[in-house]
C-alpha cells in the first residue's frame, strides 16, 4: 500500500538552504496532479514560491523566465522525460539544484538521472519528511560550493599577488584589460609557467565571473572523444552512446572555456571551433540541428603556433581568430625574484594540506632554488616542494644543480649563421623539412630500408615516399649501422 504523503512535519525555514535566501521560487514537474498539489501545499508551508508543470514541455517555458531555489522532477513524464528535460534544458541546473524523483525499483532510473547531473534523488513513494531531508542535503551542498568556491577566489588572488616581477606585473595589467573586453586571449609559454592562473584570472575579472570555467585539455585524448567532449553528443551517434551528453562548450554556456593545449587540436576540430568562434553555433555528434551559446574562449599553448601555421598543422584563420590579445608568460628562470615567495607559499600550503608540521626554509634551500634554472617552471618547483613536505625533508634542495652552460657547437652555430637575411616563415619552411627529413630517416632505418613498410609506418604512398626519398637525397649506406 503506498504511503501517503505527509504534512505532519515540523515548520522548516526556506532560508537554510540558500546562504543568501532571495530566490524562493521551486519549480516542480510533475504528472501526477494529486502529488503535485501536495508538494506545491507543502513547500508553501515552508515558506517556498513553487512553480508546477505537469510536463517537461510546460517546464520549459518557465525555465529561463525564473531564478529557481532548487527544482524536483519527476524523471518518469508523458513525452519528454525528466532526464531528457534535465539534459536539454541546461539552464535548469544553472538556476538551481535538481532532486529527481525516480519509481521505486527502477536503480537505472537514478543512474541515468545521476549521470544527467541531478544533484539527488528520492524514490517513491515519499514523504514531506523525505523531501524535507532531500532539501536540507541540497542546502548543504550549496553552502559547500559557496565556501569551495569563496577559497578558489582567495586562492587564486594570494597567487596571483606572488607574481611581483616586473613582468607579471605587466601582464596582470593586461589581464585586467582583457577581462574588460569580451574577446578570445592566446595565452603562450613553456609547461609549467602558469597559463592557466591567468585565464583563471581573466574569468575571476571579467562580467562572466559569477558563471562557470570549463577546463578542457585538448592534449588528453583522442580525437574522436575531444569531439564528443566538447561539443556533446546525441544517443546512438556511435557505439556506446547510450544517452543524449552535453558538451563542454554547453556547460561553459555564459562563462568561459578554457582550451588548454590548443595546439594539439585535430584539424577537423579546428574546423568546427572556428565555426563557433565565428557563429557561437555548433552541433553535437550525430546531432542535425545546432546549438548557440554565448561563450568566451581562452586558449593556451606550449607550441609556437606561428611555426605551426607556416607547418601547415594549424589553421592560419583559426590562429588569427584566436591571436586577438596574445600573453606571453615568461619562464621562472627570467623571473627569479618571484622564487623565495611562490617557495614558501608551497610550504605553508602542503604543510596544512598534508597535516604537517610548517617549518621554515632554510637559506640555502631558497638559494639553491633561486640558483636552479626550473625546467619545468612553477609546476617543478610546486612538486619540488610537495616531495620535501611529504619526507620531511628540509635539505633536498641539496639534490638540485644547476646544469652547465652548454657552449653552441660548431655544426649548431653555422646552422644559425646560415638562417641570416632569411624572412622566418623562409626559416621555419626550412626548419619543418629537416624535421620531416630526420623522420623519414628514422622510418626508414627502423623499417630496414623496407619502403613499402615505411609509407605504411608514415602513412604515405608509396610513390610519395620514393619521391621524398630522392627529393631529400636519402642513401641506405646513410643509415646507422
Amino acid at each position: 500500500m503506498e504511503e501517503k504523503f505527509s504534512m505532519k512535519v515540523s515548520s522548516y525555514d526556506a532560508s537554510s538552504l540558500l546562504p543568501q535566501a532571495t530566490d524562493r521560487n521551486v519549480l516542480i514537474v510533475e504528472s501526477d496532479a494529486d502529488q503535485r498539489r501536495r508538494v506545491v501545499t507543502q513547500l508553501q508551508h515552508w515558506g517556498y514560491a513553487p512553480l508546477a508543470a505537469g510536463s517537461a514541455e510546460e517546464a520549459l517555458e518557465l525555465i529561463g523566465r525564473t531564478r529557481f531555489a532548487f527544482s524536483l522532477v519527476a524523471i518518469r513524464l508523458p513525452g519528454m522525460s525528466g532526464v531528457e528535460l534535465l539534459q536539454r534544458a541546461h539552464e535548469l541546473s544553472q538556476s538551481g539544484p535538481v532532486i529527481m524523483v525516480a519509481d521505486s525499483g527502477h536503480s537505472s532510473q537514478i543512474v541515468e538521472a545521476i549521470q544527467a547531473g541531478a544533484d539527488d534523488f528520492i524514490r517513491r513513494p515519499y514523504t514531506a519528511e523525505d523531501l524535507e531531508n532531500a532539501v536540507k542535503a541540497l542546502g548543504n551542498k550549496v553552502r559547500a560550493a559557496s565556501v569551495a568556491a569563496e577559497e578558489n577566489g582567495e586562492r587564486l588572488k594570494r597567487e596571483m599577488a606572488l607574481l611581483t616581477s616586473p613582468q607579471m606585473r605587466d601582464i596582470q595589467a593586461v589581464i585586467e584589460q582583457a577581462a574588460r573586453a569580451d574577446v578570445t586571449v592566446l595565452i603562450c609559454g613553456e609547461t609549467g609557467v602558469g597559463k592557466e592562473l591567468v585565464a583563471r584570472a581573466i574569468h575571476a575579472h571579467s562580467s562572466r565571473h559569477r558563471a562557470a570555467f570549463v577546463k578542457v585539455n585538448c592534449a588528453a585524448m583522442p580525437r574522436e572523444l575531444l569531439e564528443s567532449e566538447l561539443f556533446g553528443h546525441e544517443r546512438g551517434a556511435f557505439t556506446g552512446a547510450h544517452q543524449r551528453k552535453p558538451g563542454r562548450f554547453e556547460m561553459a554556456d555564459g562563462g568561459t572555456i578554457f582550451l588548454d593545449e590548443i595546439g594539439e587540436l585535430h584539424p577537423a576540430l579546428q574546423a568546427k571551433l572556428l565555426h563557433v568562434l565565428q557563429d557561437g553555433e555548433f552541433s553535437r555528434v550525430g546531432g542535425r540541428n545546432n546549438l548557440r551559446v554565448d561563450v568566451r574562449t581562452i586558449c593556451a599553448t606550449n607550441r609556437d603556433l606561428v611555426r605551426e601555421v607556416a607547418a601547415n598543422r594549424f589553421r592560419e584563420d583559426l590562429f588569427y581568430r584566436l591571436n586577438v590579445i596574445n600573453i606571453l608568460v615568461p619562464p621562472l628562470r627570467e623571473r627569479q625574484e618571484e622564487i623565495p615567495a611562490l617557495a614558501r607559499y608551497f610550504v605553508q600550503r602542503y604543510a596544512r594540506l598534508f597535516n604537517f608540521a610548517e617549518r621554515e626554509l632554510p637559506h640555502d634551500a631558497l638559494q639553491a632554488f633561486v640558483q636552479y634554472a626550473w625546467p619545468g617552471n612553477i609546476r617543478e618547483l610546486e612538486n619540488f616542494i610537495k616531495r620535501m613536505i611529504v619526507l620531511q625533508d628540509m635539505t633536498l634542495a641539496r639534490t638540485l644543480v644547476a646544469p652547465p652552460a652548454v657552449p653552441m657547437q660548431p655544426v649548431e652555430a653555422e646552422r644559425f649563421a646560415a638562417t641570416r637575411g632569411l624572412s622566418l616563415k623562409e626559416i621555419s619552411r626550412r626548419a619543418v623539412m629537416e624535421a620531416e627529413r630526420d623522420v623519414i630517416r628514422r622510418a626508414l632505418e627502423q623499417c630496414r630500408w623496407n619502403r613499402v613498410k615505411t609509407a605504411k609506418m608514415l602513412r604515405i604512398s608509396y610513390r610519395a615516399l620514393l619521391y621524398k626519398i630522392k627529393d631529400m637525397g636519402l642513401k641506405q649506406e646513410s643509415a646507422a649501422s
